[in-house]
């Protein structure tokens, strides 16, 4: 199909199985929206609301780039993703995929738009913590939050390709993502602005690589810019901290929001967190903790029961790095989709 819009669905396009025309996603929407359940609803408004006569989609930020807010998506600007995407991961009209993802966010309404535009045969199930655990079929691709594929480990055999995103992805998970031997797994870099992902690594890699029509630069803070003309009417400054390794290339190094300063020395948590990948088996997190000397303290936020820390698992780290405090709890807070709260869990303490 030349030159993809909104208004057009490619004819190979298939939803749970049956081949769909404009026409039939209508009968198909409004009676997800009057008879379905919790999970179909959305898909029914989602789809009146792509082919209503209005050239957006209104959806709500996850706060990546400040307060989060409702922003107006272009439709073809959502077109231009899916095609992007497809050329990046290589999916050929008659793929078949999987959506296991809440349409409330623009991950799940994207893998719509994917299917709609390059022709993919899609499959959509209620999202749940274990998508895979009732399918028998196999898929070319699919699109999980951390959670969720961590509960599917097991089950993951059923996708040839995966990207995982929402929130970043723990050591534990990605050891156990890079020892599966049939399912190619990338983590993905994107937010509500940019349409999704702009760039991606397969799992193991340090550097992010960008989507087609994507380029990157950094501002006076070392925080990312992004430009990409056929997403954005204007680049988007954000508050994450990046190392630009080439052109198209990216090391991800933290949030600027993160960023601890302890006595004057400013501490990027998530790379401290980094060094200490391999000592700590349960998720932790290094937070900063307003201290009357130092302005903030370093701190280890545990997610378990108490257990006794060995001095040495803090070798690597820097004088300044090294935690003050640790603190165990019973279960960090998270968002609806999976990203970790910071501050919310340093509350707890």
């Amino acid at each position: 199909m030349e030159n993809p819009t909104y208004l057009n669905i490619h004819p190979k396009f298939k939803l749970n199985g049956h081949n769909l025309s404009k026409d039939d996603l209508y009968v198909v929407a409004y009676s997800y929206i009057k008879e379905g359940d919790e999970s179909e609803k959305p898909v029914g408004e989602f789809i009146l609301d792509w082919f209503d006569e209005k050239p957006y989609i209104e959806m709500h930020t996850s706060g990546s780039t400040g307060i989060p807010k409702l922003i107006r998506v272009s439709k073809q600007s959502m077109v231009n993703s899916a095609i992007a995407s497809g050329t990046f991961f290589d999916l050929q009209y008659g793929s078949r995929i999987l959506n296991c993802l809440p349409m409330k966010y623009v991950a799940g309404k994207m893998m719509f738009v994917r299917s709609f535009v390059l022709g993919l045969e899609m499959d959509f199930v209620p999202p749940s913590l274990h998508p895979l655990e009732k399918l028998e079929d196999c898929y070319d691709f699919s699109a999980m939050v951390p959670l969720q594929a961590q509960n599917s480990l097991k089950d993951l055999h059923k996708i040839k390709k995966l990207i995982v995103g929402g929130a970043k992805i723990n050591a534990k998970l990605e050891k156990e993502l890079l020892r599966l031997k049939k399912t190619e797994c990338y983590e993905t870099f994107g937010m509500t602005e940019t349409v999704s992902h702009i760039a991606a690594k397969k799992v193991g890699e340090k550097s992010f690589r960008l989507m087609p029509n994507v380029s990157i630069e950094t501002d006076n803070r070392s925080c990312l810019i992004i430009n990409a003309p056929q997403l954005l009417d204007e680049p988007i400054v954000t508050n994450d901290l990046v190392e630009i390794v080439e052109g198209n290339q990216f090391k991800f190094l933290g949030r600027l929001d993160n960023v601890i300063n302890s006595g004057g020395v400013k501490i990027n948590p998530e790379q401290v967190e980094e060094k200490l990948l391999d000592k700590i088996s349960p998720r932790f997190m290094i937070s900063g903790k307003p201290d009357l000397d130092l302005g903030e303290k370093v701190v280890l936020l545990i997610e378990s029961e108490p257990f006794p820390i060995e001095e040495s698992i803090f070798e690597n780290l820097e004088r300044f790095e090294k935690p003050k405090e640790v603190h165990f709890i019973t279960h960090f807070k998270d968002s609806n989709n999976g990203k970790l709260l910071r501050r919310e869990t340093l509350a707890l303490v």
